[in-house]
Formats: C-alpha cells, sequence, structure tokens
C-alpha cells in the first residue's frame, strides 16, 4: 500500500508540473522578441573598434553588425587605451578595403564616421599618405574663402574615395575662450566672431555636401568659452557661455538642411542644472529643435568621455540622451575598450521601451532620421 501510496503521490506531482508548464500557462514561454524595434535601435549606435583589417577585428563586433546592432562605425588612427597609433588607419588602401569589407556585414549601409577636422584633429594623416590639412584656426584667420574650399575638397574627395559618409566636422564652435583645452588650445575654432565661423563652416558643409559627405556640426550649444574638456570630467560652461555661441548652429542648420549637429557634454546650469547637454531636453529639444527649429539628425559626442560616462550608469545617459533628442548614440570604444557596449545598449534601450520609460515612438522618430540621411526609404 505504501508503494501504490508513493506511486499516487507521483503521479500528482507529475501532473500538477505539466499543467503548470502548458502553453495557455506561458509559464515556460519566453516574451517574444520584437525584432523591427531590436534592429531601429541598432540603427541608433555607432561604435568603434580595434582592428586594420576584416580578420582583425573581434569576431563579436562583427556578429553585431550581422545581427544589426550597430547602425554606424567610427575610426580612428590612435588607440587611447593602448597609447600606440595602431587602431583603424594605416594606408588609403587599406582604409579603403576595411570600409568596404564592414559595410558587406551589414543589412543596411552602415554610417562610416571619422573626426577629419584638420590640424590636431586629423586622423587621416600625411604620414599615412594621405593629403596634408590645416587647422580651422588657420583658415579663420586667413579668411579666404578660395583657401577654406581648396582645403575643404581636399578632404572631402579623400573621404568619398575611402567609402566614409560621415565627417564629425565642421567645428561651429566660437573661439570665446583662446585656453579652451579641448577646442581654442589647439586651434579647432575658425574665430571669435561668429560671421566668421559661419563664413568658413559653411563653406566646408557646401563642399562636403557636393560629395555626399554629411556634415557634422559640433559642438551643441557651444565648447567654446569652456575652461575644462569633456573628454577628462564635467566641465561646467554657466558663467562663460553666452547664447551668441548659439549662431553659428542656426544660421549653418538653416540654409544647409542635410547637415547634422553633434552635442556637446558641457554644463550649463542656467539652462539646465540637472544634466549636460547631451542628456538635456532643455537644450536639445527645447533649444535646437524648438527655438532653433532643427528637425535634422543629431549625434551625440562620445559617451565614454568622462564628462558623462563618470557622472552616470550608462542606462541613464542612454535614457536620458534619447529622451533629450539625441538620434544616434557615438561610443568610440577608444577612452576605454568594451566592444560588446552596442549590443549590451540594444538591450537596456529595448528594455526601457518596453518598461514605457521611452516611447516606440521616439524610436521611430530617430530611425525616420537616420534612414532619411543614409537616404534608404522607409520600408
Amino acid at each position: 500500500m505504501k508503494s501504490l501510496y508513493n506511486l499516487a503521490i507521483m503521479l500528482l506531482i507529475f501532473i500538477l508540473c505539466a499543467c503548470n508548464n502548458s502553453p495557455e500557462t506561458g509559464a515556460m514561454e519566453k516574451p517574444e522578441i520584437d525584432s523591427e524595434l531590436e534592429k531601429q535601435i541598432g540603427q541608433m549606435i555607432m561604435a568603434g573598434f580595434r582592428g586594420f583589417t576584416i580578420d582583425e577585428i573581434n569576431p563579436a563586433f562583427i556578429q553585431q553588425i550581422r545581427e544589426g546592432h550597430i547602425g554606424g562605425i567610427i575610426l580612428f588612427d590612435y588607440d587611447v587605451v593602448k597609447k600606440k597609433a595602431e587602431r583603424n588607419i594605416q594606408s588609403p588602401e587599406q582604409v579603403k578595403q576595411l570600409i568596404t569589407d564592414l559595410q558587406e556585414k551589414a543589412e543596411l549601409p552602415l554610417f562610416v564616421a571619422v573626426d577629419q577636422e584638420g590640424g590636431k584633429v586629423n586622423r587621416l594623416k600625411a604620414a599615412y599618405g594621405f593629403p596634408a590639412s590645416v587647422s580651422a584656426q588657420y583658415l579663420g584667420e586667413l579668411d579666404n574663402l578660395d583657401s577654406t574650399r581648396y582645403y575643404a575638397q581636399r578632404t572631402a574627395n579623400t573621404l568619398t574615395s575611402l567609402g566614409f559618409n560621415v565627417n564629425f566636422a565642421p567645428v561651429a564652435d566660437v573661439n570665446v575662450n583662446p585656453a579652451s583645452p579641448a577646442i581654442g588650445n589647439i586651434e579647432r575654432s575658425y574665430s571669435a566672431d561668429p560671421d566668421v565661423v559661419i563664413k568658413h563652416a559653411s563653406e566646408v558643409v557646401n563642399v562636403q555636401a557636393e560629395k555626399g559627405i554629411i556634415s557634422t556640426l559640433k559642438h551643441f550649444p557651444g565648447h567654446g568659452s569652456a575652461t575644462a574638456d569633456s573628454h577628462k570630467g564635467v566641465t561646467d560652461i554657466t558663467n562663460y557661455w553666452s547664447k551668441e555661441e548659439l549662431k553659428p548652429f542656426k544660421v549653418i542648420s538653416q540654409t544647409a538642411p542635410s547637415v547634422a549637429i553633434m552635442t556637446a557634454h558641457v554644463v550649463n546650469n542656467k539652462i539646465d542644472s540637472l544634466y549636460p547637454a547631451t542628456m538635456s531636453e532643455k537644450v536639445i529639444n527645447d533649444i535646437l529643435r524648438k527655438d532653433l527649429g532643427f528637425s535634422g539628425l543629431v549625434f551625440s559626442d562620445d559617451l565614454q568621455m568622462k564628462a558623462v560616462n563618470k557622472m552616470y550608469p550608462f542606462e541613464t545617459i542612454l535614457e536620458r540622451a534619447i529622451l533629450a533628442g539625441v538620434d544616434v548614440l557615438v561610443m568610440g570604444n577608444n577612452l576605454e575598450l568594451e566592444e560588446l557596449a552596442p549590443q549590451k545598449a540594444v538591450k537596456i534601450i529595448y528594455t526601457l521601451v518596453q518598461e514605457g520609460k521611452i516611447s516606440r515612438e521616439r524610436i521611430q522618430q530617430s530611425y525616420d532620421r537616420i534612414l532619411s540621411y543614409k537616404k534608404i526609404k522607409k520600408r
């Protein structure tokens, strides 16, 4: 009898488990993945990587491109973590092949970006076989549009021939503080006069547009008055910034509708006492979108810079940047190396949408802008 009793108990347990695991209860079912949402979020991610050739790149990074977790890439010549000029750029032939190979891995065309301002911020150096460049300050002081156009054409021709389609240039910052460590001190601004900045930056934008290169005005709402470098930590411009610094962004974006804008990780407590510009709805949605009327593409500055990365959790950075109005989230993977950051970001943003913290409509808005700038018809 005891054995029959035990058998009956085991049978009852089996039946109960079977019921609990049945499709009707859904207890063992995994939630269905919204693959379309994942792809839309993936288009919002731009990331850097190590490797001169496709075979040298971490296979996990390539897989993220294949899976649609990356919509853009950025190339560097210098590896900050390794402190060596061993990153992505060796020669024109090598760079062209690298870009071609990476584009072949993607379902949708990648944004392929570089910081090719000229002068000290110059990834395609003459030492690697590229044309020599000059700084924005040199051209602003020369104040000759023919010269600016000449160098802009050399840069645009080079970028187009290699397969780049985004240049994080020209700098639209006004040289308010010539000693500013990230701008004036390294000759990245055309002038302390906003009109001179407009004149020369506009010329660069026009030339690059002729060659199919997306120009990116930076760093909104203005980094030229800063006394600190946002690569290294908090950059507070509260006591130095003025509305005059908005003028180049406003004028150029209104005359060049295909231009993009990059945000700055600067803090201005008079505008937003909680968040730096990249994460601020008051800066991007209110000032840039509403006051200046800009409806185009917004790139973040590198989200691994210490001005944001050391101040906020990664999830908070992503959530606030998207809510603020950023369309493309840039992770250079150069100040620190985390080549699975794109996949991690997609998962975080996907969860934020599922939790209702970011609306599906907000993701769709950025996705539509990205397709527009990539000249891809909506599917």
